[in-house]
């Protein structure tokens, strides 16, 4: 960048400048920014600090013609929590970049909120969302000819959509002989969990103190355990669940339920708005964006919207990377990948980012798949640094206290610690700053975990040796990903080289009306749904030391038992979900149900090849390729089918059913579309009614599979960038 900040004349080194010659730009955008800027000052008040508006139409046409950085305040829409007050944060900005010398734009995108799609069709609309993001950003900013962003980071897809967006785009005007992009994200703050009114509290025990006196002691065990969490609107689907029990049971009646649901929800969200204190999805792409280096460290992790104080240094160090196509966003994605992913990893971030870390890098134009990440995570094991906890105080507003108190710095500190667990960062990749990390760590002030004395979040010793999410194989899949760092190593142990028998599920919606049925495991038991041979074999296999027992139990005793002491296993197969068939929505909604069952939650796995947001008390494995749409094994399976949960090994193995009779663990080497082809074509046809449900202009279809990152096949073509292993594994 040429000229002096100071003097207001930072140029962009650009041979193209459109509003050069584009005279109608110049007669259009003039009223935009000086309408952005003095709506600003106003918005602002009293509290605005700047200097005088200075903002003439003939300056802004001035700045316009001597190829100003135009840099576009990218924000979401008001209907979503985390953009409720972009307008102050939009404010501050515009005033910033124009005191700066830029020129200041701003849009918004739309952001679907996934805790108000589930449930409904919108959750079919999630994931692709994120490519009509990206899509919308690259518009945008051609039409208008951006040179570089500002985003206002929300949660769910938008974060990954709009950096995708910008990442092509710098290829793209690079490939074309212009200036790269350049942009910074600050993350909306954290919104504050709500608490349950203390009489609420009182109702609801009462009412598990009855269910125990009625002999409905699940119940009363699943209501008191969900009483325990932080209250988020996550914790009402558990609340939901229960209650709908307790309803059917008679415990209380439907206008009670109605009742508790309405106050709950009333009292769980802060007026304020911000991304949920949950380490969901949008938590979890906070620490990723700053992994990849793209926000500045005044802004990760705050409890309110930011100041002017604060967006002052990530303004300014926006400046300074323009014009340097190391600092541009394509480069600083590629730099800081395997950054990112062990940061992620960690901090046991989200799944639904294992597919979003896969987009961003083919976005910004590399090869890059499923696979690489797998390499990454095996190149070195990523410790579990993160304490984080709904039931014990720990959210991610509590860190963000700590961040904002000045006892550790986020994403610094958990960078850092990691260096000090042996893991090879690299700490010469660039970031947003215009610093390497080892630049920005130099200042070791506040930098340790241990800075924090009472109820850590980030930790300086691991937790256990290994976290993040693993890439699954099996002889009927190619590849699935489960976090297994969602279990705890008692909960690994329960399933982990278990036999579970196939319960299965064609869509969410049957799953979800069996899921919610109390009387699940009983209507199975009567049906005798699986084969009595088997049970006895997975009880000699799941727990030997107990075998001796089976005697001459019934079918029903032989059951009840093994339900009672946990040797019965169940994996809940929901298929037809995938990205082509129904969009990849979230199984949110099974797991919640799962997690609200006492007895099921400790026998159940679930497997999708849609997507999962959360975990069970089982393993929750998801984006399994290919998907049943496309003739993946998941849609020949049945019930009473028989797998081996291998975690440890990361396999998979639907067995031989006859072999399993007679006590040998065997595989299955058969071809299910051959032996079952008739029951797959029945379910295709299914599958392609029920996807019309969908709008055709919103279908998933053109798109790689989860393994590519359901990105659009266009985009896939032009990834021919080599990815390196050496940046992976590199040691400092």
């Amino acid at each position: 960048m040429t000229g002096n900040v100071n003097d207001k004349k930072p140029i962009i080194n650009n041979p193209i400048n459109p509003y050069r010659e584009n005279v109608q730009g110049k007669a259009n955008e003039p009223i935009t920014v000086a309408g952005l800027l003095d709506r600003a000052k106003k918005v602002l008040g009293d509290s605005y600090q700047g200097p005088k508006s200075d903002w003439t139409l003939g300056e802004i046409y001035n700045r316009l013609e001597e190829n100003a950085p135009r840099i576009a305040i990218i924000g979401g829409s008001a209907d979503h929590p985390a953009h409720i007050l972009d307008l102050e944060t939009v404010s501050r900005a515009a005033l910033k970049i124009w005191e700066q010398g830029g020129v200041p734009f701003y849009f918004s995108t739309p952001v679907m909120c996934d805790g108000t799609a589930q449930s409904n069709m919108g959750m079919s609309y999630s994931l692709q969302s994120r490519n009509a993001i990206a899509e919308i950003v690259v518009n945008q900013m051609e039409a208008h000819s951006y040179h570089g962003a500002f985003v206002i980071q929300g949660c769910d897809k938008q974060p990954l959509g709009v950096l995708s967006g910008l990442a092509l785009l710098d290829r793209v005007r690079r490939y074309r002989g212009e200036a790269p992009v350049f942009a910074t994200f600050a993350p909306s703050h954290v919104l504050k969990g709500g608490e349950i009114p203390q009489d609420l509290q009182v109702e609801l025990k009462e009412i598990a103190d009855r269910a125990s006196l009625m002999g409905e002691q699940n119940i009363a065990d699943d209501l008191n355990d969900a009483l325990s969490f932080i209250l988020q609107c996550t914790s009402n689907t558990q609340f939901q669940g229960v209650l709908a029990r307790a309803v059917e049971k008679g415990i209380i009646t439907h206008e009670q339920h109605k009742n508790y649901e309405k106050r709950l929800a009333i009292n769980t969200c802060d007026s304020a708005g911000g991304i949920c204190a949950f380490h969901g999805t949008g938590n979890s792409s906070r620490d990723l964006m700053a992994g990849f280096g793209l926000v500045h460290p005044k802004l990760e992790l705050l409890t309110e919207p930011p100041t002017s104080d604060q967006l002052k240094p990530a303004i300014e160090s926006l400046f300074m990377i323009a014009n340097r196509p190391e600092c541009s966003v394509a480069e600083l994605v590629g730099a800081n990948i395997a950054n990112a992913i062990r940061i992620h990893s960690s901090g046991g971030g989200s799944t639904n980012l294992m597919m979003h870390i896969v987009g961003a890098m083919v976005y910004a134009g590399y090869d890059f798949s499923l696979w690489d990440i797998e390499k990454i995570h095996q190149s070195y094991p990523i410790p579990d640094l993160f304490h984080y906890s709904l039931t014990e105080g720990r959210d991610i507003f509590v860190l963000a206290e700590q961040c904002c108190s000045g006892q550790i710095r986020g994403m610094e500190t958990l960078f850092y610690e990691l260096i000090r667990n042996g893991v090879p960062m690299d700490v010469d990749a660039l970031t947003v700053t215009g610093q390497t990390w080892k630049e920005r760590l130099s200042n070791t002030e506040g930098l340790s975990a241990d800075g924090v004395k009472d109820n850590q979040v980030i930790q300086s010793k691991p937790l256990r040796k290994f976290s993040g999410v693993d890439v699954l194989r099996g002889n009927f899949f190619e590849s699935a990903v489960v976090k297994i760092s969602g279990m705890t190593t008692y909960q690994l142990d329960q399933f982990d080289e278990k036999v579970s028998f196939v319960l299965y599920f064609e869509n969410e919606e049957e799953a979800n009306k069996q899921l919610l049925n109390d009387q699940l495991l009983d209507e199975l038991r009567d049906q005798q749904a699986f084969s009595e041979e088997h049970l006895l074999q997975m009880w000699k296999h799941n727990h030997p030391d107990s075998y001796g027992e089976a005697g001459a139990l019934s079918y029903h005793q032989l059951f009840n038992r093994m339900v009672k002491d946990q040797s019965l296993k169940l994996t809940i197969i929901i298929a037809g979900q995938g990205p082509e068939a129904f969009g990849m929505p979230e199984m949110f909604n099974p797991m919640q149900h799962i997690n609200a069952n006492r007895q099921l939650k400790r026998l159940a796995t679930l497997i999708s090849d849609g997507r999962y947001s959360g975990v069970t008390y089982g393993a929750a494995i998801g984006h399994m390729t290919p998907e049943a749409y496309n003739g993946g094994g998941v849609l020949y399976l049945k019930q009473g089918d028989l797998l081996h949960l291998r975690f440890r090994a990361k396999r998979i193995e639907l067995l031989d059913a006859e072999s399993f009779a007679n006590g040998d663990i065997r595989p299955y080497l058969g071809d299910l579309q051959l032996d079952r082809g008739t029951l797959g074509e029945q379910r295709k046809e299914t599958m392609k009614m029920r996807q019309r449900t969908i709008a055709a202009s919103n279908r998933l279809v053109g798109c790689t599979s989860a393994v590519e990152g359901v990105v659009p096949l266009a985009v896939k073509m032009d990834a021919v960038i080599p990815f390196s292993p050496k940046i992976a594994i590199s040691k400092n």
